[in-house]
């Protein structure tokens, strides 16, 4: 959900590292709220699973998904940190009746939902059904409409580092059509936290991604939805993330029911650190001792993190009795908690393992 000329919600800035090929990344937002995200080292992970070898690839690619897109506007939105007042997004039409999946950010707290589809002028009202505010997903149902073309959704789990792309969406809420780019997947499994939320198992993309793109398809070679565009940096050029598709089908069957998973500051815990997960290649590159788990790429001030006296460059591999394998596992872990919660953590740090007790607490307001 974007205002018209003013820039996407999640600022992040990434770094360059050493020639190793790693990426680390830390930002400040304005107030400041600390960011960040990490890239796992680029290395051969076998054939490219989505290829787009010529410009009339891509002309195919959005005969079959363009139809499907449709332009989510609100108003009176209640104003926030980070999404205005009044905004546009975009959103992927899963029924013939008219049911959208969207990003929660684009619609949460409208009074007044409106669609309009591909190549059309008129918007349809539509009102929300359900949303995990945590995953950032949200289904919508257009009223009265039926016959419409719907999106194909893949899967996420055969992409492969390299793999080319197309990103769809209402980009500035420009008039004339929906703004199509290509590029390929930058990075997986990459995880963005700041006091709002935190977002795991990302898809990063250098396929640009705009203000208004928010909720639109992240399609592969074969016109299949393999991640939903979320987000983007405006402190770095070609950043850009997607929610892996794997993990917003899960929640549909809930979400378009009506079903709500919602959660606010007040009762979402948090433990104020961004992860990246660690498996082999990246346990090689920077030396770690263990080849899977959580490894902490920021401490927010003042957190419950900082308190437990965790550090950059630990792993986290244990939380309250659970392995904890991935940047995932650690989101998943938080999320299922209470603020208050007393936990027992264990994390590594060089080639010794930590145990620690840490207590939970409220994600600050936005």
């Amino acid at each position: 959900m974007v205002p018209r000329w003013v820039s996407l919600a999640v600022l992040l800035a990434l770094v360059m590292s050493t020639a190793s090929g790693v990426l680390a990344g830390l930002a400040l937002s304005h107030n400041p709220t600390r960011l960040a995200a990490t890239a796992q080292p680029i290395v051969n992970t076998g054939p490219n699973t989505s290829l787009i070898a010529h410009p009339t690839d891509i002309q195919s690619v959005l005969a079959k998904v363009e139809p499907g897109v449709v332009f989510v506007r609100t108003q009176d939105y209640a104003p926030g940190r980070f999404f205005p007042t009044q905004g546009a997004g975009t959103g992927m039409l899963l029924s013939a009746d008219g049911l959208v999946l969207t990003n929660n950010h684009v619609v949460a707290g409208a009074t007044s939902i409106t669609v309009t589809l591909v190549g059309q002028t008129n918007a349809i009202a539509a009102d929300l059904l359900g949303a995990d505010p945590a995953s950032d997903v949200a289904v919508i149902k257009m009223r009265g409409v039926s016959g419409l073309p719907t999106v194909t959704l893949g899967s996420s789990s055969a992409l492969r580092v390299g793999d080319n792309v197309v990103a769809i969406g209402n980009a500035l809420d420009l008039k004339g059509g929906p703004t199509v780019t290509e590029g390929i997947v930058s990075a997986l499994d990459r995880t963005i936290d700041d006091q709002t939320g935190t977002l795991t198992g990302l898809i990063q993309t250098d396929a640009a991604i705009n203000p208004g793109n928010s909720g639109g398809p992240l399609v592969n070679s074969n016109g299949e939805v393999v991640g939903m565009n979320t987000a983007t940096s405006s402190d770095a050029q070609n950043i850009g993330f997607a929610i892996a598709v794997d993990q917003i089908k899960p929640l549909l069957s809930q979400l378009e029911k009506g079903g709500s998973t919602a959660q606010t500051p007040s009762n979402t815990a948090f433990l104020g650190v961004s992860t990246q997960t660690v498996d082999d290649n990246v346990a090689s590159q920077l030396g770690l001792s263990v080849n899977t788990g959580a490894l902490v790429a920021v401490v927010s001030a003042g957190t419950p993190a900082e308190k437990a006296g965790l550090q950059q460059g630990d792993v986290i591999v244990g939380f309250d009795g659970k392995t904890i394998t991935s940047s995932t596992d650690l989101g998943t872990a938080v999320r299922a908690r209470k603020p208050g919660d007393k936990v027992n953590l264990t994390y590594v740090r060089g080639a010794r393992h930590v145990n620690t007790s840490v207590t939970l607490g409220n994600r600050p307001a936005a």
